[in-house]
């Protein structure tokens, strides 16, 4: 399994290791942070070492998952970021999520625009989406951002979600 190591002038995206689960765990058990990820429900040590043997083993699967998101300037873990692809879903998601301390930053922003650029090169889908809750107005402002595009009002996760979608660059 070949997972890549991407790189923007603030951040190192690269795999999860297991000495990511203590602050990986430590946000997943923030209410503040998770409200708008997956279900909206926190998660425990061992809830969160299982989300991450599924990132990684995604990547086995489909060849393409999501990383550990750093902070270049103190190598500390930020979050998590990549294409999420679940079985039941038809199409791949780029997806984010970041811990408390580096909000405001731009940092999902970075991440995300890396990300997608990598996605169209390495493994060119025809586009992909990303699932916002819509009282996530960060999140609808990176979208924004990286030129994606509402298409649908959705349910996801039972809760109602925007669906966005990125296309490929022309050409």
């Amino acid at each position: 399994m070949d997972i890549p190591t991407l790189w923007t002038p603030r951040l190192l995206l690269r795999p999860l290791r297991p000495d990511d689960l203590d602050p990986f765990a430590a946000m997943m058990a923030d209410p503040d942070v998770v409200r708008h990820l997956g279900r909206g429900l926190t998660r425990s040590r061992a809830e969160t070492w299982e989300s991450m043997a599924q990132m990684l083993g995604q990547w086995a699967l489909r060849g393409y998952g999501m990383f550990a998101v750093t902070e270049r300037a103190s190598g500390r873990f930020a979050g998590r970021a990549g294409i999420l692809h679940p079985y039941a879903w038809a199409e791949p998601e780029l997806a984010y999520g970041f811990d408390r301390p580096f909000w405001g930053k731009g940092y999902a922003t970075e991440a995300a625009l890396v990300i997608r650029d990598w996605a169209f090169a390495a493994f060119a889908p025809p586009r992909l989406v990303s699932f916002v809750r819509p009282a996530n107005l960060g999140s609808v402002r990176v979208l924004e951002k990286l030129g994606a595009r509402l298409v649908d009002e959705t349910e996801m996760l039972d809760a109602p979600a925007q669906m966005w979608a990125h296309l490929p660059p022309p050409g």
